[in-house]
């Protein structure tokens, strides 16, 4: 049902009249006869009633039209035993892509298919296997709308609030209220009466039967008011209309179903039932009164009344709001059933219509249209996005013409570039879009990584188009364009291709090499995807719907997925941009270790001709030394992840940040920043620099295991000769290491890309980090030592620390945190500190000069990515005052005092990760005294003790650690693990279900399986 608030004010600005209405429909309604219906009529009644009552269970695979992807509950119940139909909402069987089953109440199972939805009334139909029943006896349920009375005493059966069964009592108050308004930009019900009674029915009673004391059903609850315990009815003259065509189709066909049409007929005019006093305030002369009572059924209390009118429909420019219908064809129409008889009996037909404007009669000839031809029945995805014609039912609720291109979900590549749900698109790459079949000329034409405007309009601000620049995606996590069409034989979607063989969008970029596009898509089902991701060189991925937030209260969602990227998302990194405009991002800096052969020198003669030397000194004139130094270094980082791809419990799919460049020379440049702003692999990125104003694509080339950093690299001949030359590498000063009391400089990137700096304080060089572990298992930072200032920009602030002379020491990175409050409430928090630069520029060293590892291909040369030798245990500092207190000696605390007199800690287990070669070994609360009998205190000597591992030839990788463990020195021989730099590498998309490996933060936790390490859902 729709949203609480909205009901009410549709109710409300009735005013008066509603009052008036609710009045006077007491006394027209046909007078109620008494039944003698005892307790045991109910009782048997409801015997009959609930065996053929089931529950529903769906999945919209795909958004569409106003319906949302997701799975939710629902009821039904049968109405034609023999030939397997089951009669429900529309909004339950969706009028787009939708995998459903029914569950009877002995809890056999059966799957249905759609084999009916109307286009406007909340009223659809499943089919199923009669023979599929085995074990239950039950009966149909019997369809009597002519029941229906003003004081019926009423039985509500269904799936109410989640539970299989449950039975509200009501009595039936109203027969004529107006159809509920559930959402402005979703589905609602129109030209029709609704009935209802104060049975208070919930989430899951959608498609429940209202029937009486004879087991008979009077009515289809579609709806409800939660503020005021109100049910909404639909009446069933329309239904048992429908269901008669279903049932001779199904007799005229033998064995098999087939598609069947139901004359449907619309003018596309919205009307209203309004009182007479208000149709005389509109103009209605009275002599049509008189005659109208006359010719209505004793009493009448009112006529219909044009509330829209569709664009360019056949109504348009003939009909206005306001307008009092009098007569169609010559006979009196007062009421909707009368009237949708007329209609659906005169598809292309024109009918005459008799209407008074302000007190004129006018008479108007219009072409009844056939309304299944405004309602779509395919569509078109594209990276994710679902689009298709624009509905009756939208065009309705949006004031624009039937059959625009409308995007029902923007997916990743349109949500990349900022275009909403329920847009309409104008133009793509300069041409005019009017029609699906247009787009999907103009996509045909497009190349990977191509970017285009796009112009689209939005029905909250539909006066005014806007202007987009959407990147066509460049890589394949997507399959290829494909046109979805419903076939009503069988209840499902089938797929072909949308684009013709040869399009430039099927084949490969020319600037992409393939092996960055290992992933191959794979289409599926209209239950899903299927794909694996297999990252050779570098990361890809398949598809997943979105789920969105259900409309109806009655319509139970029970797994909906938090949308989508647009306006509803709120991330992180988003917050740094919000908080502060002018001082925000991530810079993370890196060490320049410079090529000599390869590092391109500045030509003085390209800057004077650009003129980039005079603006940047100019835009220095009052920055600090540091300022100015590091500036040309810094880059803007924005990165997208595919809403297929959300890999390693990232929480976001939107990141802004500021990194630092650490290489750049003829064929490559590297760009280091934190992974807070790049979490994982498979992402989009975009980088703006500082120095020279162009953005170009970059591939994330290495992550650290431990550390919280990872390296982008870009293509320098993307940025031509002259940026190229502008922009430069900062040079890294890993040594000596900051110490308490040194004065740095702050510098990072505001979002309009102005630097930004200050002069700090360091108050502390070695905070240990101590961050729990999220809800969803992601990335946190353990073992790492961070750097704390005296004053800084705030937590969305984040940059280098440099020396005056602009050197960098320290990267300001950004954290991600979780903040739990009691048992069940948690946010996403974020927060600031230095990261030493030795570790950066270690890895940098390896992969210039060459390393042991994997060799990536970054723009056309293979260069080595570093392996990472780590003990895999999370460790903690103690104080020596409290390890003494757990007995450890006072020769071992003299020999750590002596080792290190500034810390004064030992550092203790607080877990090993599942799998790692420590795990049988080390124990949580373990002591970790010394490595080959030399005391260690922080998390450095055992990174450094592994690097002397990798340099030693005959090392198989072990450690010799001394430990103390409950009051015990214990020698230990502890193996340690390679890891490298790619991150999570495989992936398993299934029907919206994302399978990969557990990644080390779930292995952090402390388990998996004893049959294998198993495979991890991350969504």
């Amino acid at each position: 049902m729709g949203d609480t608030f909205e009901r009410l004010g549709s109710e409300t600005a009735a005013g008066m009249e509603s009052c008036m209405k609710e009045e006077l429909c007491m006394e027209i309604d046909p007078p109620y006869r008494e039944s003698s219906a005892t307790a045991e009529d109910w009782r048997r009644a409801l015997n009959k009633v609930v065996p053929a009552v089931v529950v529903l269970r769906t999945t919209a695979s795909r958004a569409f039209d106003t319906e949302a992807a997701g799975a939710s509950h629902a009821t039904g119940f049968v109405v034609d035993k023999h030939r397997g139909i089951i009669l429900t909402n529309r909004h339950v069987v969706k009028s787009g892509p939708v995998v459903a089953e029914a569950m009877f109440v002995n809890r056999e199972e059966i799957p249905v298919h759609p084999i009916y939805r109307d286009p406007v009334h909340d009223f659809g139909f499943f089919r199923y296997d009669p023979a599929a029943i085995q074990f239950l006896s039950y009966e149909e349920i019997p369809l009597a709308p002519e029941a229906a009375c003003v004081g019926l005493e009423i039985r509500v059966v269904g799936n109410d609030s989640g539970e299989k069964v449950s039975i509200l009592a009501g009595t039936l108050a109203r027969l004529d209220r107006d159809a509920p308004h559930y959402k402005k930009d979703g589905y609602n019900d129109f030209n029709t009466f609704y009935m209802q009674a104060a049975s208070g029915t919930k989430g899951g009673s959608s498609g429940s039967p209202v029937i009486d004391w004879q087991g008979r059903a009077v009515a289809l609850n579609a709806g409800g008011k939660s503020s005021s315990a109100s049910a909404f009815f639909l009446p069933l003259e329309r239904v048992v209309r429908a269901l008669s065509f279903l049932q001779k189709a199904r007799d005229s066909c033998g064995s098999k179903w087939v598609a069947v049409t139901i004359p449907r007929g619309t003018l596309q005019v919205t009307f209203l039932h309004k009182g007479f006093d208000e149709t005389r305030r509109l103009g209605l002369q009275s002599k049509t009164e008189q005659m109208v009572r006359h010719a209505s059924p004793v009493g009448e209390t009112g006529m219909l009344v044009v509330d829209s009118v569709v664009p360019d429909g056949p109504a348009h420019k003939h009909l206005e709001p306001g307008d009092v219908l009098v007569r169609i064809n010559g006979e009196v129409i007062t009421q909707f059933l009368k009237m949708e008889i007329l209609l659906d009996d005169s598809v292309d037909q024109k009918i005459d219509l008799e209407i008074e404007r302000g007190g004129t009669s006018l008479t108007v000839n219009l072409m009844v249209q056939d309304l299944h031809s405004i309602t779509p029945k395919n569509f078109l995805e594209v990276s994710g996005a679902v689009i298709h014609a624009l509905s009756y039912q939208q065009a309705r609720n949006f004031r624009f013409k039937c059959g625009l291109v409308y995007v029902t979900e923007p997916g990743y590549m349109l949500s990349r570039a900022g275009v909403p749900r329920h847009a309409i698109i104008k133009k793509l790459s300069g041409k005019e879009i009017s029609h699906l079949e247009e787009l999907i000329s103009v996509l045909s034409t497009l190349s990977r990584g191509a970017k285009v405007p796009l112009e689209y309009v939005s029905y909250v601000d539909r006066h005014r188009s806007k202007s987009v620049l959407v990147t066509v995606d460049r890589h394949e996590w997507y399959a290829p364009p494909q046109i979805y069409t419903r076939d009503d034989s069988t209840g499902l979607w089938t797929a072909r291709p949308a684009l013709p063989s040869g399009s430039l969008l099927l084949s490969l970029d020319d600037n992409i090499d393939r092996k960055d596009l290992a992933f191959q898509a794979v289409a599926s089902t209209t239950t899903g995807e299927v794909g694996l991701m297999q990252h050779m060189d570098q990361h890809n991925n398949p598809e997943l719907a979105d789920g969105v937030t259900n409309m109806e209260t009655n319509y139970e969602h029970v797994a909906e997925e938090p949308h989508s990227q647009d306006e509803s998302d709120v991330q992180t990194k988003r917050w740094r941009v919000e908080e502060d405009s002018s001082a925000d991002g991530i810079v993370v800096t890196d060490c320049s270790i410079r090529e000599p052969r390869e590092e391109k020198s500045e030509n003085p003669r390209t800057l004077e001709n650009t003129g980039f030397r005079d603006d940047l000194r100019v835009l220095a004139a009052n920055a600090s030394i540091a300022e100015r130094v590091i500036e040309p270094t810094l880059v803007m980082l924005e990165v997208h992840v595919p809403p297929s791809c959300m890999l390693d419990g990232v929480h976001s799919r939107h990141f802004f940040g500021t990194g630092v460049i650490i290489y750049h020379s003829q064929n490559m440049g590297l760009v280091a920043v934190d992974k807070n702003t790049v979490a994982i692999s498979v992402s989009d990125v975009m980088l703006s620099f500082a120095a020279f104003p162009m953005e170009i694509p970059g591939e994330v080339v290495f992550l650290h295991p431990v550390h919280n950093y990872a390296l982008v690299a870009y293509d320098p001949s993307a940025l031509g000769a002259a940026g190229a030359s502008v922009v430069r590498a900062a040079e890294l000063l890993p040594e000596p290491a900051l110490r308490r009391g040194d004065s740095v400089y702050l510098v990072g990137l505001s979002r309009s890309l102005q630097a930004t700096s200050r002069k700090s304080i360091v108050t502390n060089p070695c905070a240990a980090l101590n961050i729990g572990s999220a809800d969803c298992p992601r990335y946190r930072a353990i073992n790492m030592e961070v750097i704390e200032l005296d004053t800084d920009f705030g937590s969305t602030f984040s940059g280098v620390l440099t020396d005056e002379q602009g050197r960098v020491q320290a990267l300001w990175g950004s954290f991600s945190t979780q903040l739990k409050y009691g048992c069940n409430t948690s946010e996403d928090h974020q927060f600031v500190r230095g990261i030493p630069i030795y570790t950066i520029s270690q890895v940098l060293d390896k992969i210039i000069h060459g390393a042991k590892g994997p060799s990536l291909l970054i723009n056309g040369i293979k260069r080595p990515i570093p392996l990472v030798r780590i003990l895999e245990a999370e460790l903690y500092p103690t104080l020596l005052s409290k390890a003494r207190s757990f007995g450890l000696s006072d020769d071992w605390v003299q020999a750590l005092v002596k080792k290190d007199p500034i810390r004064r800690q030992v550092l203790r287990v607080k877990g090993v990760l599942a799998g790692s070669k420590a795990e049988q070994l080390l124990e949580q609360g373990d002591m970790i005294l010394a490595i080959k009998k030399e005391p260690l205190t922080c998390f450095r000597d055992i990174e450094n003790a592994c690097q002397e591992l990798d340099k030693s030839d005959d090392s198989e990788g072990v450690l010799n650690i001394t430990i103390f463990r409950q009051g015990r020195e214990i020698e230990l021989l502890v193996g340690t693990d390679v890891r490298d730099g790619n991150g999570t590498t495989r992936m398993l998309n299934w029907c919206g279900c994302i399978i990969q490996d557990p990644h080390p933060t779930v292995r952090a936790l402390g388990f998996l399986p004893k049959e294998g390490h198993g495979v991890y859902v991350a969504r």
